[in-house]
């Protein structure tokens, strides 16, 4: 009986099999499950419905708790707090998770937070200001917060060579859910009277229920295929805090020793600051600067959602020819050149045209990076969580260096386009970065880890 016992805690401890089929499909669908939030939450119904909401005959001005505030700043701040407060709390929360084994743990309480919250938004109307952008935020904080420990499991249940094309395979895998959700959400906040709906407010708020039960229901799909240790658990007696402290210095010891790494995740902050503030910004920029309506913003959206499923699996092929660094480089470029573009555009089909070159860059420049880091990490590691909260923490502190410097500098200008020009400043820094390491790997081969 006692054997019996040792055996099945073995068990439940023992490393995951790499290239695990049933457990890589768990993995993917979450990206099914949580992309809804970055598409119709995010991107597309939200932000839409946040300047209708906040709107009002005086102008662009909100109050906030007592402060007179421009909506958009309150917008692009919210994100920003919820990424900042992500950031200052993931690395401790990772390196705990490494410590006790429970990085499912942990993926599942901030999926709740971010899911809870947006079902929430189905309260925001103009009565409750202070009520949708608290929900949005703490839907921002979950979702971000999700991320980190689910990322994790990449160089957990992927062969190194086979990293490039499965994290692609995720974020096509959520574009293609996020795309059938908010096409469905379409149908009734562009038909209305369809279903009887006589309320326009309504419609949105439909569309934030949903975003809460697809989230919910599909994360359980990956949340019962996922192990629910990976490697270590706490030890009795031991202090988690103190624990998951000397787990995190290890780490970081050996990420800052890594010139290789830490170039990179400079390099990462950068370039990410500039496409996360693309895409973060892009709905309440043609709405607000061109005055694009619904019925243009919502289908343009979902083209760029559909483009960036073609962007992911092609960048993925790319880099398996020429390498991840190379397509790493060209990709930014494109940014470079689509920021210029979206500075000059005046009209719908400028605004179409420029979208669609989003989605072909977008897909493959999130799915690259990511696996990109994945590949760096050392492969004898248990502490991969640890090792991502590092990327975590770079990527949301990017969105809040590029969500609040476009806001601050709206506010200061009195414009967006100006806002939108300096996203470039981002992208020439990040591509200075990739271009040594670029320079570094080349006659190298293939990326090796540090």
């Amino acid at each position: 009986m006692a054997e019996e016992k040792n055996e099945s805690i073995f068990t439940k401890y023992r490393p995951i099999p790499k290239g695990d089929k049933k457990i890589i499909k768990a993995w993917v669908m979450y990206d099914w499950a949580n992309s809804v939030y970055q598409l119709t939450i995010l991107s597309a119904i939200f932000p839409i419905y946040f300047i209708s909401v906040t709107k009002s005959d005086s102008g662009n001005v909100i109050s906030f708790f007592g402060h007179d505030v421009i909506n958009t700043v309150a917008y692009s701040w919210s994100i920003a707090s919820a990424y900042l407060i992500v950031a200052l709390f993931s690395p401790m929360f990772s390196a705990i998770a490494d410590y006790t084994g429970r990085r499912k743990s942990f993926m599942k309480v901030f999926t709740l937070i971010g899911a809870i919250s947006c079902g929430m938004l189905f309260f925001f109307d103009r009565q409750h200001i202070e009520l949708g952008i608290i929900a949005f935020t703490l839907a921002t904080l979950g979702y971000g917060g999700s991320l980190v420990f689910y990322n994790s499991f990449l160089p957990i249940i992927a062969e190194t060579e086979d990293q490039d094309k499965i994290s692609a395979r995720g974020y096509s895998m959520g574009y293609l859910g996020a795309v059938i959700l908010l096409v469905m959400n379409l149908i009734i906040v562009l038909k209305p009277d369809i279903f009887g709906i006589v309320d326009k407010t309504m419609p949105p708020k439909i569309a934030f229920a949903s975003v809460c039960i697809w989230w919910l229901g599909f994360s359980r799909m990956t949340f019962k295929r996922l192990p629910k240790y990976t490697f270590g658990h706490r030890q009795k007696g031991a202090r988690l805090f103190t624990k998951g402290y000397q787990e995190l210095q290890v780490v970081a010891k050996q990420v800052f020793l890594s010139k290789k790494m830490t170039l990179y995740l400079i390099g990462f902050f950068f370039v990410i600051s500039g496409i996360l503030t693309v895409m973060f910004m892009a709905a309440t920029f043609g709405a607000k600067e061109l005055g694009l309506s619904d019925s243009v913003l919502i289908p343009v959206i979902l083209i760029i959602q559909l483009v960036g499923i073609a962007g992911a699996y092609f960048s993925a092929k790319l880099s398996a020819r020429w390498g991840n660094f190379e397509v790493l480089t060209a990709l930014i470029v494109s940014w470079i050149f689509i920021v210029i573009g979206a500075y000059f555009i005046n009209s719908a089909i400028g605004f179409i045209t420029v979208a669609i070159f989003v989605g072909l860059v977008m897909g493959g420049s999130q799915s690259l990076t990511r696996s990109t880091f994945s590949k760096m990490i050392p492969p004898e590691t248990k502490n991969h969580t640890s090792f991502f909260s590092f990327y975590d923490v770079m990527e949301k502190l990017a969105t809040v260096a590029g969500t609040f410097s476009f806001g601050l500098i709206e506010t200061f200008t009195g414009s967006m386009r100006t806002s939108v020009l300096s996203i470039i400043i981002f992208f020439i820094i990040g591509m200075i970065f990739f271009t040594i390491l670029l320079i570094g790997e080349s006659g190298k081969g293939k990326l090796t880890a540090i």
